[in-house]
């Protein structure tokens, strides 16, 4: 099972992708703050508190779920995670989720939480679900480069930046 990955950025900076720990939460709920303020492409009106975060972190861990974060500079500065369907006929199942705070978007991060999520994935379930807004064309076409193919279309379904915007529901098969 892979634990830690470590890669060089686009900008040359070193980076980690590993399991999350309690003492994370701190950087996750900074980190996240800067994403929600944006208000586009996160699913989330504000940002948990950190005790809020480190019960979170705790019940992903007793549920065996996937959350890793982005360490860079010593500070988590992104997210990855999958939850698995919690009741025994959708076990098999996950929802992911990411994030990365605006400095470090476009270094190349997303494929390696990517990768990351591949290879957990094909280790704990069998199926991957995601959503996407449409106008967030780069997250799309990373999804569809690592095999997530469309299965659905909730056509006005969030009120982004003065307009409408579908939510496309995305998935791919693992084993």
């Amino acid at each position: 099972m892979i634990q830690l990955l470590e890669f060089k950025a686009k900008d040359g900076s070193s980076v980690t992708l590993r399991p999350v720990e309690v003492k994370d939460a701190y950087d996750i709920v900074t980190a996240v703050a800067s994403v929600v303020a944006a208000g586009e492409y996160i699913q989330k009106d504000v940002p948990h508190t950190v005790e809020e975060e480190m019960n979170f972190i705790h019940d992903m861990k007793e549920k065996d779920n996937m959350y890793i974060g982005v360490e860079r500079n010593g500070k988590v500065v992104g997210i990855g995670r999958v939850i698995r369907g919690e009741i025994i006929m959708k076990r098999h199942t996950g929802l992911f989720r990411t994030w990365l705070s605006e400095e470090v978007q476009g270094l190349g991060i997303g494929k390696q939480i990517m990768a990351y999520t591949d290879k957990w994935c094909e280790q704990h379930i069998r199926k991957l679900s995601l959503t996407v807004f449409s106008t967030n064309q780069v997250a799309y076409q990373l999804y569809r480069k690592y095999g997530f193919h469309e299965e659905g279309n909730q056509r006005e379904q969030a009120y982004i930046n003065g307009e409408y915007v579908d939510e496309i529901w995305m998935a791919k098969f693992f084993k």
